[in-house]
């Protein structure tokens, strides 16, 4: 592992982080194959961090084509244990404007064709993800979103769709029947696998429409979700670094997240294959080891 302590996972539109002077790119191969880009890794605000675009320079990958568990598992070999990720977001309610940064802290999964554990080959785990969000981080986002002056709500449940088609009008309007509050396609599978790693995780949501249900509001498409997008860069990036400032300096010890896997690990140590060990080893060794 290196020194690198942060993480950032740049969504749609961020595939680079202006400010960041970069020290290394470094291409990780992990046992559960590529993460989408090598690991950027440099100096922002002081800090020596580790970014990664999720979708890869060029935004190649869609959502379901994302190698979750490679980016996660390169950020742990690195040494992260705490991620920041970007994301944009359509809104399920009126209140969540485009353009305004929503914190969650809550998730409902609607994908269908994804893998977003790191266990099984032999070795069984049940992690708590009761509060997917770490607590530190997300207060920390909210803080650092209004310092940056941009309009941010604190909490809020995120439904996390298969894609890559946006909703149809019949499953926003039940979204919005069952309380949630935002809609993505990515965030949910990275925050069980950060939990997974004992990786701090919270993400820093991007309004960018109002998906289909708002009848004065065009249909949301590709083309306008991402003209918003360009729009939001500037801001996310300034978020990142206010978010950096309020970070702590040095080891990470949150009682939620660094300890996940304390009380989840119910295989029997002698009937875990070798194989599984080792290739798990980053995640595991502190308790198996």
């Amino acid at each position: 592992m290196t020194d690198v302590r942060i993480g950032v996972i740049g969504g749609s539109g961020l595939y680079a982080m202006e400010g960041l002077e970069v020290l290394e790119e470094r291409r990780i191969e992990t046992p559960f194959g590529s993460p989408s880009d090598p690991y950027v890794i440099g100096v922002l605000e002081g800090r020596k961090v580790a970014f990664l675009p999720r979708h890869g320079r060029g935004h190649r990958l869609l959502p379901t084509e994302l190698n979750y568990r490679a980016n996660i598992y390169g950020f742990k070999v690195l040494g992260v244990s705490q991620l920041i990720s970007v994301s944009a977001v359509g809104s399920l309610k009126l209140e969540y404007a485009p353009k305004d940064i929503v914190v969650p802290d809550q998730f409902y999964d609607r994908t269908r064709h994804r893998v977003d554990t790191f266990f099984g080959d032999g070795l069984v785990a049940h992690v708590s993800l009761a509060k997917p969000i770490c607590p530190i981080l997300l207060d920390v986002f909210a803080e650092a979103s209004e310092a940056a002056g941009a309009k941010v709500h604190k909490g809020g449940s995120y439904v996390c769709m298969e894609g890559p088609q946006f909703s149809t009008r019949a499953e926003s309007e039940v979204y919005r029947s069952w309380g949630m509050d935002i809609i993505g396609m990515t965030n949910l599978q990275e925050a069980r696998l950060a939990r997974e790693a004992e990786i701090c995780y919270a993400t820093l949501a991007m309004v960018t429409d109002y998906d289909c249900w708002h009848e004065t509001e065009e249909a949301v498409t590709g083309e306008g979700v991402m003209e918003v997008i360009r729009q939001n860069v500037q801001m996310s990036q300034e978020v990142v670094r206010q978010v950096l400032k309020r970070l702590p300096d040095g080891p990470v010890d949150c009682p939620l997240c660094s300890h996940a896997l304390a009380h989840a690990l119910v295989t029997e140590r002698d009937l875990i294959p070798k194989a599984t060990l080792e290739k798990l080893a980053p995640l595991v060794g502190r308790y198996l080891g």
